[in-house]
């Protein structure tokens, strides 16, 4: 049986070309939007481009963004602003949320994104 270390060694990740940065690019722009929301769920979309996303029309596309642990901070600061608790649920899971937009969220008007905060938090102090 091989670990999870040795299987990625055997099976590396292809290295993200120019290519493939460009096929991300047009299909950020698609009309359907689940395959915006794969564009924003990917974590060789350019930090560009998750600027562009997070003001999708689509809430699905940007949770996606929300969510992605690659999404740049100051795209997490203004996503915690979002008009969608969806939106704002997924940043407040992110693990990579800065703490000012984690200070935002606490206050938050929806109930469940400060549920969510708070739950984030008690991981912190169990670990």
């Amino acid at each position: 049986m091989l670990t999870a270390q040795e299987a990625a060694s055997l099976h590396p990740m292809p290295p993200v070309t120019e290519s493939k940065i460009r096929r991300l690019r047009i299909l950020a722009q698609d009309a359907n939007p689940k395959i915006r929301e794969s564009v924003a769920s990917s974590y060789n979309t350019p930090p560009d481009l998750f600027e562009v996303l997070a003001h999708d029309p689509a809430d699905g596309v940007r949770a996606c963004v929300a969510r992605n642990e690659a999404t740049p901070c100051d795209v997490l600061r203004e996503l915690a602003g979002d008009a969608s608790e969806l939106v704002r649920g997924w940043v407040a899971v992110n693990y990579f949320v800065p703490d000012d937009a984690m200070a935002r969220l606490a206050d938050d008007e929806s109930a469940t994104v400060r549920s969510l905060v708070k739950w984030k938090a008690s991981l912190a102090q169990t670990a």
